[in-house]
């Protein structure tokens, strides 16, 4: 028969857990300190403000939610449809895009844009997801599967409305298309870059939060 462990006297007891306090005070503190910085009003922001895209402040957290991915077709000879793991605006920082499912000039040019982005942050990419949802017809599969096969796309619908619905006042459904928008690992809509955005100020951004921040 195994001995009952014998339990700690309080004084090692309360040791223990200082200690572990002050290990998660090590781990959280710069975290936290990180994003008041950025978000918050501290004061200590420089005063031309060091972020290349649009801030959405404060920023705004979403809806607890999975979205229904659209499923890829592949091309050619035998195509299938192939099925594509949900999608969780969480866990990573995200570039989301929303436009037609068509994927006109515009949309294509944004899309590169963020592959580009991503790519450069070499060791870093996979802190950071693309993800496309697509409103009205869906979806150039052939462009698609060909020039971002790691692009994550959803169907415009009821889910995504959610989203929407959180973008800063004033904007319509018109506005949203070829906007590029940062999402935080806990879900925060924090910023957006316009149409004419150049992709240098977006990867500068992504560069220093990703240093700022442990999570994603």
């Amino acid at each position: 028969m195994t001995p009952a462990a014998t339990p700690l006297p309080p004084i090692d007891q309360r040791r223990q857990r200082r200690l572990l306090i002050g290990l998660a005070l090590l781990f959280f503190a710069p975290i936290a300190v990180s994003f008041y910085l950025y978000y918050g009003r501290s004061g200590m922001q420089p005063v031309g403000r060091v972020n290349k895209g649009v801030l959405i402040d404060p920023p705004r957290t979403l809806p607890e939610l999975t979205l229904e991915p659209a499923q890829r077709e592949s091309t050619g000879a035998g195509a299938a449809t192939l099925a594509a793991a949900s999608i969780v605006l969480k866990h990573q920082w995200t570039l989301l895009y929303f436009a037609e499912g068509a994927c006109a000039e515009a949309c294509r040019a944004a899309l590169y844009k963020t592959r580009q982005v991503r790519l450069n942050l070499d060791h870093e990419r996979d802190r950071v997801q693309r993800v496309f949802i697509a409103s009205g017809e869906c979806c150039d599969w052939e462009y698609l599967n060909g020039q971002h096969p790691d692009l994550k796309t959803a169907r415009g619908g009821s889910q995504t409305r959610q989203v929407t619905a959180l973008l800063p006042a004033g904007d319509t459904t018109g506005d949203v298309a070829g906007r590029v928008y940062l999402i935080d690992p806990m879900g925060n809509l924090m910023m957006y870059y316009p149409v004419d955005a150049p992709p240098k100020g977006m990867l500068e951004d992504l560069k220093r939060l990703l240093k700022l921040s442990h999570i994603g």
